[in-house]
C-alpha cells in the first residue's frame, strides 16, 4: 500500500512539475494577448487581453464582419459593381491604389481587404453597403455594443490613424477575440484570408498576404494583421487541425518576427492540450425518418459531414448528443436537403453541430401510394397492439 501510494505522489509531482513548465514556457513579450478556443470560446491564455489599446489594421475584423453580414442579408453580392469615390480613393497606408471612378467587383476588393489589408477596398465597400464610412462605422459600434465589447469603440473601418488622438480606434485583444469567433460564423471568408498570393485587375495587380503564418505555420488560414507607430505590431490569427479551432490574438508586439513567433506559439499550447473527439461520421444513417404523401414513407437521414467536438487531453467525454428533427415531413423531398440535425452540448456550451440530410429523393405519392402506406399503417399498428 505504501509503494503505491508512494507511486501516486511520485507521479503527481511529476505531473505538476510537467504543467508548471509549459505555464513558464508559455511567455509572451507581446504588452497583450489571448487564446481562445473557437467553438466553445473558453479562454486558455490572457496578458493584458481587457486594456484598450489602437488595434491598427486588425480594426479590418470587424470591417469584414459586416460585409460578411451583408452578403449572408443578400443586401449586396460578389458581382455588384463597385465605383470608387474620391475618399475611399484617397486612403493611405496598405492599399492597391484605386482611382477616382474606377469600377471593380465587390468580389475583388473583398479580396484586397482579406488578403492585403487594403484601406482604400474597405472604405470603398463600406460606401457601396453603408453609403458612407460614416455610417459604416456608426453601424460598426452598434454591432460591437450587440457583442457586449466594453474596450471598443470604432472611428473609421481600416484602423488608420485618427486626425487627432481621441480619435483613433481602440479595442482589447479579447475584444478581437469575440469579433473573430463571431466572423467565423461565416467560416466562407476564410477562403480569402487563407490566399497566400493572388491577382486582380486581370492580373496586373498582386495581392500578397500580409500574414506569414498562413504560409508558414500549418493549419492557419486567417485572419489579420496590423500596425502603425502607435499600435505596433498586432495579429489576430486563427488555426485549425484534426477540426479543434483556435484564436490567438496579440497585440502591441515590439516587432513583425515576435508577433507571428508569439502567436504560433500561442497556438501550439492550445493544439497540444485540446484533441478531437469525434461523435459522427459523414454519411452514417443517423435514422430512417418518416415522411408523409410520398411514395415511400420514410427517408435515411444522412450525417452531412464528419462532427469532431473539442476535449482537453485527459478530461472526460461527458458531453451530450441530441437530434432535432424538422416536423412534419412530406414528399416531394431531394437528396441532400437539410432534414434535422445533430447537436453535442457540454453543461449548456455547444461543442459543434451538423447537418442530417435527406438520403435519397423521394417524389410525391399518388392516390394509390397513399392508400397503400395507410394500410400499411393500419396493419403494422394492429399487429403491434395484438402483440401488447
Amino acid at each position: 500500500m505504501r509503494i503505491i501510494l508512494i507511486i501516486t505522489l511520485l507521479f503527481l509531482v511529476s505531473f505538476s512539475g510537467l504543467n508548471t513548465k509549459a505555464a513558464e514556457e508559455l511567455t509572451i513579450e507581446s504588452h497583450s494577448a489571448i487564446l481562445m478556443e473557437a467553438v466553445t470560446g473558453e479562454i486558455i491564455f490572457v496578458q493584458n487581453a481587457h486594456e484598450p489599446l489602437h488595434p491598427a489594421s486588425i480594426t479590418k475584423i470587424m470591417t469584414l464582419l459586416l460585409i460578411m453580414e451583408a452578403l449572408d442579408r443578400e443586401d449586396v453580392n460578389l458581382e455588384d459593381e463597385v465605383v470608387v469615390s474620391q475618399w475611399a480613393a484617397r486612403m493611405g497606408g496598405s492599399q492597391i491604389w484605386l482611382e477616382v471612378g474606377e469600377v471593380m467587383t465587390f468580389k475583388d476588393l473583398l479580396k484586397a481587404v482579406a488578403i492585403a489589408s487594403a484601406n482604400d477596398a474597405s472604405v470603398a465597400l463600406a460606401e457601396h453597403i453603408y453609403g458612407s464610412e460614416a455610417a459604416f462605422v456608426q453601424a460598426m459600434n452598434e454591432r460591437s455594443r450587440e457583442l457586449g465589447l466594453r474596450n471598443t469603440v470604432f472611428f473609421n473601418c481600416t484602423g488608420l490613424p485618427g486626425d487627432a488622438e481621441e480619435r483613433n480606434n481602440l479595442t482589447s485583444a479579447h475584444d478581437v477575440a469575440v469579433i473573430s469567433r463571431e466572423l467565423l460564423q461565416y467560416p466562407e471568408v476564410l477562403q480569402w484570408t487563407s490566399i497566400w498570393i493572388d491577382y486582380i485587375r486581370d492580373g496586373q495587380s498582386v495581392l500578397n498576404n500580409t500574414n506569414r503564418l498562413v504560409r508558414h505555420f500549418p493549419g492557419v488560414d486567417g485572419l489579420k494583421t496590423g500596425y502603425t507607430s502607435d499600435a505596433k505590431f498586432c495579429l489576430a490569427a486563427t488555426g485549425i487541425r484534426d477540426n479543434i479551432r483556435f484564436i490567438a490574438v496579440v497585440m502591441k508586439s515590439p516587432s513583425s518576427q515576435i508577433r507571428f513567433d508569439e502567436t504560433g506559439k500561442l497556438l501550439t499550447h492550445g493544439f497540444g492540450i485540446f484533441r478531437g473527439v469525434p461523435v459522427a461520421r459523414q454519411g452514417d444513417i443517423a435514422k430512417m425518418v418518416p415522411i408523409q404523401k410520398g411514395v415511400e414513407n420514410q427517408v435515411p437521414g444522412l450525417i452531412a459531414e464528419d462532427l469532431i467536438v473539442p476535449v482537453k487531453r485527459g478530461a472526460k467525454e461527458d458531453f451530450s448528443k441530441t437530434i432535432k428533427w424538422q416536423a412534419g415531413l412530406n414528399a416531394p423531398i431531394r437528396e441532400g436537403t437539410t432534414i434535422g440535425e445533430v447537436l453535442v452540448t457540454q453543461n449548456d456550451t455547444i461543442l459543434g453541430k451538423v447537418d442530417i440530410i435527406a438520403g435519397k429523393d423521394i417524389s410525391r405519392g399518388g392516390f394509390r401510394d397513399l392508400l397503400g402506406q395507410l394500410g400499411k399503417s393500419f396493419f403494422e399498428n394492429f399487429y403491434r397492439l395484438a402483440n401488447n
